[in-house]
């Protein structure tokens, strides 16, 4: 009730006790097209579904360097997102400038929480509108993390965030125990069978609309890989051989032998405010 009197500023709880420009912000995130991410003992990897607004239209970018053993995958606004993104990238260069030695991930993560946990606490400002998953690695191994706009930090096995993105949570629910264990051909398979499961029925993954970032040790399908850890981002025609060892829909969830790739589909033609 009187639900705008409390909205029009995020300083100001409601008496139940919300804060609605924050829950704002995170519809925002669930209004963008879906990433998800994995992470097993020597690798972590990123998906992202890539949106296009019309046939003469490019796909918009949904994964980002940061620093040679960290990535982001975004979900929501991509202005706001290119603002993070800048933000990490300053830190990861203050960190080899300072100390000589890269940024651990958890700090990154860290910091862009406190710079977004700012925006809910001063006058004036409007929570970021746009969710990232974090992959990066270090002397520990692999990470995988989740920011929210809230400010919020949670360190996973396996994520998903952006539309529809519960579909591809019940797959990764399913099958997470296995992750650890797994070949990062295998943990691909499993993150382009999650990220299928956030379609649309008539729309297909196609080498135009899926980017694929990796983090660990190179692949036999990967070229230009110069050290262990670097982080790299597949797209094109490098990943039409994970998309073609796909199970086909229709015929089980869990990952199987090759199968033929599938047609190519136009890219989601959602029109929405988020990326």
């Amino acid at each position: 009730m009187f639900r705008n009197t409390y909205d029009s500023d995020n300083t100001v709880f409601s008496p139940q006790g919300r804060l609605h420009q924050v829950e704002y912000a995170l519809e925002a995130v669930k209004q963008g097209s879906a990433a998800v991410g994995l992470r097993s003992k020597t690798h972590a990897i990123l998906l992202a579904l890539k949106r296009s607004f019309g046939e003469l239209a490019s796909y918009q970018q949904k994964m980002y360097r940061i620093d040679d053993h960290v990535g982001i995958a975004i979900a929501g606004l991509t202005s706001d997102a290119r603002v993070l993104s800048n933000f990490m990238r300053q830190q990861a260069m203050s960190s080899r400038m300072l100390f000589n030695r890269p940024a651990p991930v958890n700090r990154l993560v860290s910091a862009i929480a406190d710079k977004a946990q700012v925006n809910t606490q001063e006058y004036g400002r409007r929570p970021y509108g746009v969710g990232l998953l974090v992959i990066g690695q270090d002397k520990q191994g692999p990470h995988l993390y989740e920011f929210s706009p809230s400010g919020n930090s949670y360190e996973y096995y396996a994520m998903s965030i952006g539309a529809r993105s519960q579909s591809a949570k019940t797959y990764l629910e399913k099958h997470y125990e296995s992750f650890a264990d797994c070949t990062l051909e295998e943990l691909i398979k499993h993150g382009l069978h999650a990220l299928r499961e956030t379609l649309q029925q008539d729309k297909e993954l196609t080498i135009n609309n899926t980017s694929i970032g990796i983090v660990g040790p190179g692949g036999p399908h990967e070229t230009g890989v110069t050290a262990e850890g670097d982080f790299r981002i597949l797209e094109g025609e490098i990943i039409e051989v994970y998309l073609q060892s796909m199970t086909p829909k229709d015929t089980g969830e869990a990952p199987a032998a090759p199968a033929a790739a599938p047609e190519a589909a136009a890219g989601d033609e959602d029109v929405q405010m988020a990326d």
